[in-house]
């Protein structure tokens, strides 16, 4: 796991809470553990030494993939290793979250496609109306906890239901592969060590056995979003191999929006490598899909492919190249209210809201809207590295300026610092 992998702060109330200079801590532990000088890691990672020395001290916040995954690649760690994942939950529904993980740890270990787990089953329609639920949970709500209540026990049945029932073994991996898409981004979001890819990957199984384009294209870009920070070269090399064999069959809307989903993969890998063109031109590629769909909106996957969505997703790329200024008029027209997904709504505003509290003249605004984000999506928004990052950036701020409450709240819920 690392060195030190959790680190936390006693405030004077006994809770403990992590320090919000843990990720720079971390940095200056590895670097050490690995013998480098702080000269020659930023050199390798493509930054000022002067710059990291302020991560490391906690001065400056990481606001990017590309900072973070170079540094890791610097120091041959994953990146999951410098931010301190799981962190430590504050409140009981974080604590559920947290738990919940274990079961999903344990799912995945103990189920083969094809083997009989050997528990009883319901009737077909009870099981499907619980994968209606999860989906929910999943793709609008973004509830970490009650995921990992369910997806585990509607994993065991589907397999179950795989071996045991051959009419219904399509319908069972479609099942399968929302239930691995669950245990992928909960563990992605309160874990991050290899279960996310373990996930993606046993998705991408049963999407092979299913054999049907849009999931083939679905569990590509999910393996994407599970492990791109491992290796974006390999996320983009796979999402356009991928793209390229769903070009015939276009004609099917599924697998369309499949294959703008895609393109939206390959388009951040592009930026997080700052590969600004080749980020722009996978945009525009999934734009010029969206713009032929029927619907503002489509609901193939519950991935809500379409124009507004390549809308968020321009923000949240011009977020990662940090484009500033520019994120705030991309985001004038996007209407992210038309996507019936909370989560997803959350996600565009913690792209804006972090851009914006960077910069002096917006900080406030900025605090405002990430303060909407975790609102509407609080399990989402508190355990998503940059909104973290920029948070604990700014309560340095308010240290200094005798910062406000709203502030404080924010960064005691997110386990980033003691309140008070």
């Amino acid at each position: 796991m690392g060195p030190d992998a959790q680190s936390h702060n006693v405030n004077g109330k006994g809770c403990n809470v992590d320090d919000d200079g843990q990720l720079g801590r971390r940095l200056r532990e590895i670097r050490s553990w690995r013998r480098l000088s702080i000269r020659v890691v930023a050199e390798l990672s493509g930054i000022s030494w002067g710059y990291l020395a302020q991560i490391e001290r906690g001065e400056k916040p990481i606001t990017n993939r590309r900072v973070l995954e170079s540094l890791a690649s610097s120091l041959r760690v994953s990146p999951a290793e410098l931010t301190g994942k799981p962190w430590a939950p504050v409140d009981p529904v974080s604590s559920d979250a947290h738990a919940a993980v274990h079961a999903i740890e344990a799912a995945l270990e103990s189920f083969e496609l094809g083997d009989d787990p050997g528990v009883p089953t319901r009737a077909w329609p009870e099981i499907e109306s619980d994968v209606s639920t999860l989906v929910d949970l999943m793709h609008v709500h973004a509830d970490y906890a009650a995921q990992g209540e369910l997806a585990p026990r509607l994993m065991a049945e589907l397999h179950a239901v795989y071996v045991r029932e051959p009419n219904l073994r399509r319908r069972a991996l479609a099942g399968l592969i929302h239930c691995y898409s669950s245990a992928c981004w909960v563990s992605k979001r309160l874990w991050g060590r290899g279960l996310p890819l373990l996930a993606a990957r046993i998705a991408q199984q049963c999407a092979a056995e299913l054999d049907e384009p849009q999931w083939l294209g679905y569990t590509t870009w999910l393996r994407g979003d599970a492990a791109g920070g491992v290796s974006r070269s390999q996320q983009y090399a796979r999402a356009m191999k991928m793209a390229d064999e769903l070009r015939s069959v276009l004609d099917d809307p599924e697998v369309a929006q499949a294959y703008g989903m895609l393109h939206l993969s390959a388009a951040l890998a592009s930026a997080a490598q700052r590969d600004r063109d080749s980020a722009r031109t996978h945009l525009d590629e999934a734009g010029s899909i969206a713009d032929r769909m029927a619907s503002e909106v489509g609901t193939f996957g519950r991935l809500w492919f379409g124009r507004t969505n390549v809308g968020i997703w321009r923000v949240s790329i011009a977020a990662e190249l940090g484009e500033g200024p520019r994120v705030a008029e991309i985001a004038q027209n996007v209407h992210p209210e038309l996507i019936p997904s909370v989560s997803w709504q959350a996600e565009f505003y913690a792209d804006l809201g972090r851009s914006l509290i960077s910069e002096p003249k917006t900080r406030d605004a900025g605090l405002r809207t990430i303060l909407r984000a975790e609102s509407l999506a609080p399990q989402r928004i508190r355990n998503d590295l940059f909104v973290r990052e920029a948070v604990a950036g700014e309560l340095r701020n308010a240290r200094r300026d005798a910062g406000g409450r709203e502030l404080r709240g924010l960064a005691w819920r997110m386990g980033v610092a003691p309140i008070g």
